[in-house]
């Protein structure tokens, strides 16, 4: 499953909804969480529970963000949307591997009644939004076998922080979120799971998202969250690799697949060893051939 660009979309909002469909997006994180106010909830659960019902008609991957389990809700989300159709959940302000256990302990009967194959539900998991989050990064290794992914994000946690603002003068992210994110990156990694840049909040600036997109990917990101269907073709842009890199991947790994015992090759003159073969291998797959 290819995630470059998850697009959220408002779990009441049929509008915006089709307009997520048509947008290119991967995925869509259908939204019960932050989007959507306590009087919708409900409403929510069932439209996205109706989405879910045409899944097979729609382009992107289909994932819910669910309310998180200090809240109460997280059941009934679950019990509404855990159907054919859903590729996975979200799970934001995780406190660490033990929530995507607990949230996969949830999912596993209304797996089985759904008539799924086990751990096909796949989990998101938002990793930074608290305080204790941060300590617990190193939990999520080794991974659930419904992890897919680890998320980080800058809202919540400046929130819970208090800060006054998560950039500085230039737009850069301030020290404790450039931690955040190094955190995140690094426990995806080790957790050997998608790492997924947090979202660009000003939708119009898209030659800044172009950036941040462009330094994630250098950084070894493999995607990131959208909160406008405009970000998505600036997003799937900066994730997709060139024909270039492509063809030299391609040159990479079939060098080594002629010579299995090989543990380092000459091509064209330079010197590859197995970090060069891992490289060309993700590559490959972050553009859909691998």
């Amino acid at each position: 499953m290819r995630l470059r660009s998850l697009l959220f979309v408002p779990g009441d909002s049929d509008r915006k909804f089709a307009k997520g469909c048509s947008s290119g997006a991967d995925a869509l994180i259908c939204d019960l969480e932050d989007s959507v106010a306590a009087s919708q909830k409900d409403l929510a659960r069932g439209r996205v529970a109706g989405w879910l019902e045409n899944a097979a008609d729609v382009g992107p991957a289909l994932f819910v963000r669910i309310n998180p389990l200090d809240t109460g809700l997280t059941q009934g989300d679950l019990a509404a949307v855990v159907k054919p159709g859903l590729a996975g959940i979200m799970l934001p302000k995780s406190n660490g591997g033990h929530d995507v256990a607990t949230v996969s302990a949830m999912i596993d009967p209304l797996e089985r009644a759904a008539g799924m194959a086990a751990n096909s539900i796949k989990i998101i998991v938002v990793a930074t939004e608290t305080p204790a989050a941060m300590f617990a990064l190193g939990s999520y290794t080794p991974a659930h076998p419904r992890l897919l992914g680890l998320a980080w994000g800058g809202e919540d946690l400046g929130a819970a922080l208090g800060v006054t603002s998560n950039k500085d003068e230039n737009g850069n992210w301030t020290f404790p979120f450039q931690v955040a994110r190094a955190q995140c990156l690094f426990a995806a990694a080790n957790a050997g799971v998608a790492p997924i840049e947090s979202i660009h909040a000003d939708f119009r600036d898209l030659a800044g998202l172009e950036a941040s997109g462009l330094a994630a990917r250098r950084d070894g990101f493999a995607g990131q969250m959208a909160i406008h269907p405009a970000q998505v073709e600036v997003i799937n842009r900066c994730f997709t690799p060139s024909d270039e890199e492509v063809a030299e991947a391609r040159k990479i790994t079939e060098a080594f697949a002629a010579n299995p015992d090989a543990g380092t090759l000459g091509i064209d003159g330079k010197m590859y060893d197995m970090p060069h073969l891992k490289a060309a291998q993700k590559i490959l797959a972050a553009a859909g051939k691998g």
